[in-house]
């Protein structure tokens, strides 16, 4: 007997692309070791810090199709001092550097955490742009913040997942205040505070928290801009009130300078890295030059290598367990740019490669790689090229060869005397100067400038074509994508939901795992 049964043309679509999608993205790491990070709480940390995980490496997993604007939020403006010697009051609008926004799964439904110029840290609805909740701070928030899933809270409390999130110190707040809460833990279901850091004043200019917290067996790794490593009790419940403020347990606190670094860059000794996690070390980059090895075990620090420049961008973590850092060009008489440090050898033979970039004076900076770099070791399979990507003050996209080296190519170091090898250049596109993280995928670049929002693709062969430009969208802050659909704040004061603009049953099949 023949069996006769009908099923739905839809259903059979939708199963077609599910499969395609496990097939495709199966290789792909899972972004986050931090425990309890998915589980049976209906909780999912999808991009939950900056650069997406403790590696520093994930940015998400499809990319769109184009750049039409599903939907955006205006994320205002705000007056804030810049640290010049004038001490000059600017307007800011939008998000700044870094500026990621995070993206988290709770009950079934998907939201965006976004600090901004406005001075407010908000909740978002992925899906609609739609604002949940906001929290304001004193100061601008530049910054990306980072997520943590409470252990000791039931599934349903309201404060069981936790927000990270630091800011400057206070419109026209004195630097020699007793008290300037620069990093604050909130609600992340009810945008309530839940305690605050007070950023104790140092050997630099600053107490502003600009960097993002690595977090690790519920335990909160932080470098502050006062030039000091902290290691902080995340848990809301054993925070202790102190002069009327829930302030949470300081574990310890290192200053990660010397007397001569803050003669040496006047002052400018700031940590506005996030640290990363490699194995039981953590590394972290400083403004005082060096890059630093923190031993979990032993809880020492070493100087794992000294570029004598100023290193705001975060160190990245390799497929082969290097560290792939950016350098400026500041206090140094040679070029900045991107360098891989092999940490299992002494600091004096540690550089795999160096590869620099342009001299350029664009703001402040001379030149070098202000951002973090980028590398595609997520999204290839074991036998692929690892790609390292990143842009300069010099307004150039590079894009190089992460494990091979020019034989036959040496370069002069910052320092401007030791030689080098060279990695081998794949690609290299004017796209104007950023600050800004780039973003891959397994067959897209993304790149966010002062001049525009570029999406390059590259195959197999490691051809790179320019698919699209929006010159309307400019900044410094670093995108994210979630299935086709990329989150980017902008400097034109809004947070860009961009896609392709499709209708009906279409959109319906192509958005089913968003």
């Amino acid at each position: 007997m023949k069996l006769n049964i009908r099923v739905n043309p839809l259903i059979n679509i939708i199963i077609a692309i599910a499969f395609i999608f496990f097939c495709s993205f199966s290789f792909l790491k899972s972004p986050l070791k931090q425990k309890d990070a998915n589980n049976d709480d209906g909780i999912k940390l999808i991009i939950p810090t900056f650069l997406g995980n403790e590696e520093r490496n994930y940015y998400g997993n499809i990319a769109p199709e184009s750049f039409d604007i599903i939907w955006k939020t205006n994320l205002g403006c705000g007056q804030t001092i810049f640290p010049n010697k004038d001490q000059e009051v600017r307007d800011m609008c939008g998000a700044g550097w870094t500026g990621q926004a995070l993206l988290v799964e709770d009950q079934g439904e998907l939201f965006l955490i976004q600090g901004a110029y406005d001075y407010n840290l908000r909740k978002i609805k992925a899906r609609t742009g739609e604002v949940v909740w906001k929290y304001p701070y004193e100061d601008v928030i530049k910054s990306t913040g980072c997520v943590w899933v409470n252990p000791n809270k039931a599934k349903d409390d309201p404060d069981k997942i936790v927000i990270f999130q630091g800011s400057r110190r206070g419109f026209e707040v004195p630097l020699y205040e007793k008290y300037i809460f620069s990093y604050r833990a909130i609600s992340f279901r009810t945008g309530k505070e839940l305690w605050r850091y007070n950023s104790v004043y140092g050997g630099s200019f600053s107490r502003d928290v600009d960097g993002t917290a690595l977090i690790v067996d519920d335990t909160i790794f932080l470098g502050l801009e006062t030039g000091d490593f902290v290691k902080l009790n995340p848990n809301p419940d054993s925070a202790q009130i102190i002069d009327s403020y829930k302030q949470p347990v300081e574990f310890f606190k290192q200053a990660l300078y010397t007397k001569e670094d803050i003669q040496a860059h006047r002052r400018n000794v700031v940590i506005e890295s996030a640290p990363s996690l490699l194995d039981n070390f953590i590394f972290v980059t400083s403004g005082a030059g060096y890059l630093y090895k923190y031993d979990r075990n032993s809880g020492l620090f070493d100087i794992q290598f000294k570029t004598g420049s100023d290193m705001d961008g975060s160190p990245i973590i390799t497929r082969d367990k290097k560290v792939l850092i950016s350098i400026e060009k500041e206090y140094i008489p040679g070029k900045g740019g991107a360098m891989l440090i092999d940490p299992t050898k002494h600091k004096d033979s540690c550089v795999v490669w160096f590869y620099p970039t342009g001299d350029k004076h664009f703001v402040s900076w001379q030149g070098g790689i202000i951002g973090s770099c980028a590398i595609n070791d997520k999204y290839i399979s074991e036998n692929n090229n690892s790609l390292a990507a990143f842009v300069g003050i010099d307004g150039y996209l590079y894009v190089v060869e992460n494990e091979f080296i020019n034989p036959y190519d040496s370069v002069k170091g910052p320092c401007d005397k030791i030689l080098y090898p060279q990695p081998q250049e794949i690609f290299k596109y004017e796209t104007g100067p950023s600050i800004s993280t780039p973003i891959f995928t397994k067959d897209r670049l993304i790149v966010l400038t002062y001049e525009g929002l570029y999406m390059f693709e590259y195959d197999k062969n490691c051809n790179f074509s320019l698919l699209e430009k929006n010159s309307k969208i400019r900044g410094e802050a670093t995108p994210i994508i979630h299935y086709g659909r990329l989150f980017v704040a902008s400097r034109d004061g809004n947070l860009y939901c961009l896609g392709k603009l499709i209708k009906n049953e279409e959109w319906r099949i192509k958005n089913y795992f968003f």
